[in-house]
C-alpha cells in the first residue's frame, strides 16, 4: 500500500508499505519443502523529494523493517541458522545533481539501526548488519567523446557477533573508468581501488586454531579484497 502527496512540481510527499518473505539461504528452503522457513516481512518507509534547485533532486527517507525470523550464516559450518525476529530502522539520503550539461554528481548515504527483537540490550547485535553505508560520484560525458566516472564506496565497521565484542572493519573504495567513445569504436579503461587501499571483502567471526596455540581462538577470517587492477580495452561496433 502506497501513497503520495505532490503538492507542486518541487515537492512531493511519500509513504510506502509492503509485506514480504525473507530467505538467505535456498538450501533451507528446499530442504524444509518451503515449510516454516520462508518468514514474513513487514516493511515501512515515509519521506519526501525535493527539487531545491533546477538541477539538484534530494531524496529523504526514513524506514523500519520488521522479520519474523532472521538467518545468520555460521562459518564453521557454511550454513545458516535461526536466530529469531529482528528490527532494522533507519534513513536513507540520496542526491542526484547536473552540475552542467556534461557533468553529474550522486551521494547516497544510508544508517540502520539493527537489533534481535529477543536478545537482552548489548548482546543483540545482528552480525554483520552494517550502520553506515555510501556510495556516490562524478560522471561525464563530454560531446567530443570523453566519458567516464570517478565514483566511492563506503562500508561502516560492523559487529561482527551478536555482543559486538568482534568487529568487522569497513572501507572506503575509489574507481575510475574513462572512455573515448566514437560511433564506430571505443577505447577506454578502467581501475579499481584507485588509491590501492588495503581491504577485507567477505569476514566472519569464526573459531580457529592453529599449530602453536592450546586452544581455539574466535576472530575474524576474512577474503582480501582486491588491490588496484587496472584494465584497458578496445571495442568495435558494427
Amino acid at each position: 500500500l502506497n501513497a503520495y502527496f505532490t503538492p507542486n512540481e518541487r515537492l512531493q510527499f511519500f509513504a510506502l508499505s509492503g509485506y514480504g518473505f525473507h530467505s538467505n539461504d535456498t538450501r533451507v528452503v528446499v530442504a524444509q519443502g518451503g515449510r516454516e522457513i520462508l518468514p514474513r516481512a513487514l516493511g515501512l518507509e515515509a519521506g519526501a523529494t525535493v527539487k531545491v534547485l533546477p538541477r539538484l533532486l534530494l531524496t529523504l527517507g526514513a524506514w523500519r523493517l520488521n522479520l519474523e525470523q532472521e538467518f545468520v550464516y555460521v562459518g564453521d559450518e557454511a550454513v545458516v541458522e535461526p536466530s529469531g525476529k529482528t528490527t532494522r530502522q533507519g534513513f536513507d539520503l540520496a542526491a542526484r545533481w547536473q552540475l552542467n550539461s556534461w557533468l553529474f554528481a550522486d551521494f547516497d548515504l544510508n544508517y540502520t539501526l539493527a537489533r534481535a527483537d529477543e536478545g537482552p540490550e548489548g548482546e543483540n547485535y545482528i552480525p554483520l548488519a552494517a550502520p553506515w553505508t555510501s556510495i556516490g560520484g562524478l560522471s561525464w560525458n563530454i560531446k567530443n567523446g570523453l566519458n567516464g566516472s570517478l565514483r566511492y564506496r563506503f562500508l561502516g565497521d560492523r559487529a561482527a557477533n551478536e555482543d559486538n565484542s568482534v568487529v568487522a572493519q569497513g572501507y572506503f573504495l575509489n574507481d575510475l573508468v574513462l572512455n573515448y567513445t566514437r560511433s564506430n569504436f571505443e577505447i577506454g579503461f578502467a581501475v579499481q581501488n584507485l588509491l590501492n587501499r588495503a581491504w577485507n571483502e567477505a569476514q566472519f567471526d569464526t573459531e580457529s586454531r592453529l599449530q602453536a596455540e592450546s586452544q581455539p581462538v574466535s576472530e575474524i577470517h576474512f577474503t582480501p579484497g582486491t588491490p588496484f587492477h587496472f584494465t584497458a580495452h578496445v571495442s568495435l561496433f558494427f
